[in-house]
């Protein structure tokens, strides 16, 4: 059964009737607005978020996402899950219902102009992880990582944000939110699905896989 809710979720999302997870709905307007967004203006506002997400939006906290070149669709996106309690963050949630739309679309304008944090590549091989990311695993019937996320970790669409020189910790934090459900603003619960089949062990591997790849 739940090999079947699994396919259904990836291969026909709209068949799916549940409550929304996020209150953010990509109309063409959406869209627009937010590719209209101010980096000028974003640059103001990311002053106050330099603290937590470093000033040219790379983190050296290993807990906080690096914001820099991030899609910013996504970031935008995360901003107004914030502001109406669709994703939960005691320490994001103040900040994001301070900030009107225009402003969520400003900052996501600045941080995805930035350059992206950059790694040395590690010499350490992570093989569960390689294998998720190129060949998913058919046994649970999960799709590679790179159909979604990209080759490289770039990034795609609007939902699906670039993972590449991410701090493995806050990865995988993030992959086991998702796993026990505390993180639910993942359109049609795609993610929620995933993580739940994956072994922590293979979470570990993918956070660290990633934060060595450069997109």
């Amino acid at each position: 059964m739940k090999k079947l809710i699994l396919t259904t979720a990836l291969l026909l999302p709209t068949a799916l009737a549940a409550q929304p997870s996020s209150q953010v709905a990509w109309t063409a307007d959406e869209l627009n607005f937010v590719k209209a967004g101010n980096p000028q203006k974003g640059q103001e506002l990311a002053k106050n978020c330099g603290g937590c997400h470093g000033e040219s939006g790379i983190s050296t906290m290993p807990g906080t996402p690096s914001l820099a070149g991030q899609l910013p669709t996504y970031l935008y996106k995360q901003l107004r899950d914030y502001a109406d309690g669709s994703r939960d963050n005691p320490m994001m949630s103040g900040p994001a219902k301070s900030l009107s739309k225009q402003d969520a679309a400003d900052l996501a304008a600045w941080f995805s102009s930035r350059p992206p944090a950059f790694k040395s590549r590690s010499p350490m091989v992570y093989e569960q992880a390689e294998k998720l990311v190129t060949q998913g695993s058919n046994d649970r019937i999960l799709p590679p990582c790179e159909v979604c996320h990209g080759g490289n970790g770039q990034g795609q669409e609007m939902d699906t944000p670039a993972l590449a020189g991410q701090n493995a910790e806050y990865l995988v934090t993030t992959l086991k939110a998702f796993k026990t459900g505390s993180r639910h603003n993942d359109i049609y619960s795609r993610m929620r699905l995933i993580a739940e089949a994956l072994s922590e062990d293979e979470i570990n591997e993918l956070g660290f896989f990633y934060q060595n790849v450069n997109k």
